[in-house]
């Protein structure tokens, strides 16, 4: 179902602190930080919607205060954590459903079935979809490589986001590194790990939109020019974020080009796939690598990835004819759509 007109949207993110109902976030939206947060305002302004923003920390009271006081028509859910946790975004997003109000992006399932790297892998391993062979490794029980798990081994965080806890140490390549790989992420981290198989390929990015009717947009892929041939290529946390660091790497994003035939096609039907599979509403981004011969493996899923302007998502959308304001304004639409998820 379309909606067209003003609609009266809320905006919600994350802030670094507790927040007061009509606070002023007029500097932090200044700032690179909020770069994603000040484009989507901007957008929806341009679009003629009313919006407010409110920024939201460890309390859901403010949340339900300000949608009694503001009365928005639709959410737009900007939360990626909540008390510091990445993984309560899902749980944010159930007191969107709690309280009825339509919202962008997924829903409880979707970001739960999704932003588990283990329960992911799982489901779509099942379905016969190639994703490395992986083991969980649970925070306070003992550290032990399976035997069945070879190395090289990559290891990460099992719930985080944005490459947080990713590093050339997470690029193992015997038992000493794994053991103490595993415990950083245990103990500095405070919580489980996973670690899979390395796999060697190129570093693709998929951005796709819709409920039902999905659309994927031209592929992205990471970049490593000035990484030796013998080095292991990941995106880690400096890899994306850190500028100084891609510099001096020639690490950059760009549209991927030299697909052979029907290749592309393969990615797009398979991100289809998986999207339906993990119950993802709204947008999502994948994660995939494609080997040397050309086989495409599951890394993992993003539903509800950075939407500012200069981030891959919106970038993949502009180059397949959907313009900023317009990708704003399709993401708002299906909020409105959502049935179940």
């Amino acid at each position: 179902m379309k909606k067209s007109g003003k609609e009266r949207v809320l905006v919600v993110c994350n802030s670094t602190g507790p927040t007061k109902i009509d606070q002023d976030f007029s500097k932090e939206l200044r700032t690179e930080d909020w770069e994603t947060e000040n484009d989507v305002l901007k957008a929806l302004r341009t679009l003629g919607h009313d919006c407010d923003l409110l920024g939201v920390f460890d309390s859901t009271d403010v949340i339900t205060e300000k949608i009694r006081r503001y009365c928005p028509n639709i959410i737009f859910n900007l939360v990626e954590r909540f008390k510091g946790e990445a993984a309560y975004d899902r749980d944010i997003a159930s007191f969107f459903e709690l309280l009825g109000v339509p919202f962008t992006g997924s829903g409880t399932t979707g970001l739960t079935l999704s932003k588990n790297k283990g329960i992911s892998k799982k489901i779509l391993s099942y379905h016969k979809i190639r994703v490395p062979a992986f083991v969980i490794l649970h925070h306070g029980k003992p550290v032990h490589r399976p035997s069945r798990l070879h190395f090289p081994i990559f290891i990460k965080p099992l719930s985080e986001e944005a490459s947080l806890g990713i590093s050339q140490a997470s690029f193992v390549e015997n038992d000493d590194q794994f053991i103490e790989r595993v415990r950083f992420i245990h103990e500095t981290m405070g919580q489980d790990a996973i670690a899979e198989e390395y796999i060697d390929g190129r570093e693709l990015y998929v951005s796709v939109l819709g409920n039902k009717q999905l659309r994927v947009f031209p592929i992205r892929e990471m970049k490593f020019s000035q990484v030796p041939e013998d080095e292991p290529k990941f995106a880690s946390y400096k890899a994306k974020w850190d500028k100084a660091y891609r510099k001096r790497w020639g690490i950059r994003n760009q549209f991927a080009g030299g697909l052979t035939e029907g290749t592309e096609e393969k990615i797009k039907k398979l991100c289809r796939k998986i999207y339906r599979l993990l119950c993802i509403r709204g947008y999502a981004r994948f994660d995939l690598r494609l080997t040397s011969e050309d086989e495409i493996v599951f890394i993992e899923a993003n539903p509800n990835p950075i939407l500012s302007e200069c981030e891959d998502f919106a970038v993949s959308a502009r180059k397949g004819g959907v313009p900023y304001p317009q990708m704003i304004q399709k993401i708002l639409n299906l909020s409105v759509a959502r049935n179940g998820y």
